[in-house]
């Protein structure tokens, strides 16, 4: 072969910091071996794959699709490597979960995996669907756990298990006594919201169909349990998955809104980039989300 998978790991760490010196780091290498590795693959193809912006390094559309491949191929040779070595483990799985999924359910699947494999190295990032969307294009993570819908021609978007959407208020609240809500009480609400580039909001959106530009939206939060606490402190209503409120509601401290003629079913998401290999980590970890629905 005229490439060696050192070169590969340079060519995808300069990549992901756009910085030979971090990407150096990364690898435990000294920038002056890693800039060669760079260099070298480069020239034995005469295939520039970066443009160079000062001390960045941007990918050029070679380097775009050249990267998904290496990608797969470095993956493969350490799912090889753990074979060879007749390790089951799930070695080191990035994994990336929408604000509702990473705090009520990716957290018990990365103990039952690390409980089942002690040596298995699970990390977990937290951020919303487009978030997430974008990091598992740019490798960043092995999988994705997302609520809302993305469409992208790189990305595998798996449906994973049915969710649905609550609206509530406080016990204090005038609609507390309310056996359902219809759309003028809707419109009257003064909500408090997740952001738009959520899976949630996206969602509440559509469930709002045709009645959206008349919501009042009075406070739009980033996490969940700020929106709770602003429920609770009775200043407005708010809508979130019914797997963030089941405790709340159970206690009390939280009232469910009944709206029967809205629609506020939805689906959990995997999303994988269709180039990544998927090792038996991510196999593994998709069979535990599952098995827990």
């Amino acid at each position: 072969m005229r490439y060696t998978f050192r070169q590969l790991e340079v060519f995808l760490a300069a990549a992901h910091f756009q910085n030979i010196t971090k990407a150096a780091d990364s690898l435990s290498m000294s920038q002056s071996a890693a800039s060669s590795a760079l260099k070298d693959i480069e020239s034995q193809f005469d295939l520039p794959l970066f443009d160079r912006i000062g001390k960045r390094l941007q990918l050029n559309e070679q380097g775009r699709l050249i990267r998904p491949k290496a990608e797969q191929l470095i993956e493969q040779a350490k799912e090889l490597e753990r074979i060879m070595a007749q390790h089951k483990d799930a070695g080191h799985l990035k994994v990336g979960a929408t604000l509702t999924i990473g705090n009520y359910l990716a957290v018990s699947t990365m103990a039952e995996m690390m409980q089942e494999q002690p040596d298995a190295e699970v990390s977990l990032s937290v951020a919303n669907t487009s978030e997430i969307g974008q990091k598992v294009l740019n490798f960043e993570i092995d999988i994705g756990l997302i609520e809302g819908e993305l469409q992208h021609q790189d990305l595998d978007v798996i449906p994973w298990r049915e969710d649905e959407l609550v609206v509530f208020c406080s016990p204090d609240h005038p609609f507390a006594d309310q056996l359902q809500l219809n759309d003028r009480q809707l419109k009257d609400a003064e909500w408090i919201l997740r952001e738009g580039g959520s899976g949630t909001r996206q969602a509440f959106d559509r469930a709002m169909h045709g009645v959206l530009p008349e919501i009042q939206v009075k406070l739009e939060l980033q996490h969940t349990e700020a929106i709770k606490r602003a429920v609770s402190a009775n200043l407005g209503i708010g809508c979130l998955s019914r797997v963030a409120l089941e405790d709340a509601f159970k206690r009390g401290s939280l009232i469910p809104l009944p709206v029967p003629h809205r629609d506020f079913s939805r689906k959990f998401y995997f999303v994988i980039h269709k180039q990544k290999y998927r090792s038996a980590g991510i196999e593994r970890w998709m069979e535990l989300c599952r098995s827990s629905s």
